[in-house]
């Protein structure tokens, strides 16, 4: 679904990602762990084409993201073929980044309409659909700020699968929310996981959550895969004594 080659991504000197080598198959759930600054949630801007790299290329379902093809070289990527190929990608951010002014139903409706071409009345159903997922179902006239962050969050979720995404991405999707509403959000994303094959890659500190939906864990820092495996062998035996400090210090400050 997703192949990183050689990734190079670098703010002036600051090297983010260094020569990245990661796959990801259809049906995958890898957790991204590391400290803040180890390159993690740039690897999901990128898949968003909020960034774009430096070195390498960027592959999703086989077709490459970052560059184009013109002829038998591979080119940057034009905007057209950016927005093309991002269709295919779900993302949920920290901050929810709901539109204001839309209530809840439009938030749902507005990108399938437009950008997918569904017929109003067709973009609704399933936005019913997917509210009744996430616990909202009675929310569909209310606007964002008359919405609690955890139901703001939760929007956010359905919003992403309301396109259908081949690959959901989400970047510490509790990290802005006061600590009582973690719970609910994750609940949320528990039983998407449950219930559905969709591909996800996530970058959390919730190590409950990613061991919980992940098959696999890797372990960043300073832009290069440290270490990588099963949740049960990254939390429980961690070959690598970068892995193991860092561990020990989210759970002592939990």
């Amino acid at each position: 679904m997703i192949r990183f080659e050689s990734v190079v991504k670098q703010f002036g000197d600051n090297v983010v990602l260094d020569h990245l080598d990661f796959e990801m198959a259809a049906g995958d759930r890898v957790t991204l762990i590391g400290p803040s600054g180890s390159g993690k949630t740039t690897i999901l801007r990128l898949l968003m084409t909020l960034e774009r790299v430096n070195e390498g290329v960027i592959w999703v379902k086989g077709s490459p993201l970052s560059h184009e093809r013109k002829g038998e070289r591979l080119v940057p990527a034009s905007e057209k073929h950016l927005r093309k190929v991002r269709r295919s990608i779900g993302m949920v951010f920290q901050h929810f980044n709901l539109f204001p002014n839309m209530n809840v139903m439009e938030n749902l409706t507005e990108a399938p309409v437009h950008v997918l071409g569904r017929s109003k009345t067709a973009a609704q159903e399933r936005a019913r659909e997917l509210l009744a997922m996430v616990g909202l179902s009675d929310k569909e006239t209310a606007h964002p700020t008359q919405l609690s962050g955890g139901q703001q969050q939760r929007v956010a979720i359905a919003r992403a699968l309301a396109m259908d995404p081949d690959i959901l991405l989400l970047d510490e999707v509790t990290s802005a929310l006061d600590p009582e509403l973690v719970a609910d959000v994750l609940d949320v994303l528990r039983r998407i996981a449950d219930t559905t094959d969709i591909p996800m890659l996530i970058v959390t500190h919730e190590m409950n959550f990613a061991r919980d939906v992940s098959n696999r864990v890797l372990m960043f820092d300073r832009g290069r895969i440290v270490e990588e495996g099963t949740p049960q062998q990254i939390f429980t035996d961690p070959k690598e004594e970068r892995t193991r400090k860092f561990l020990d210090a989210v759970i002592a400050g939990e």
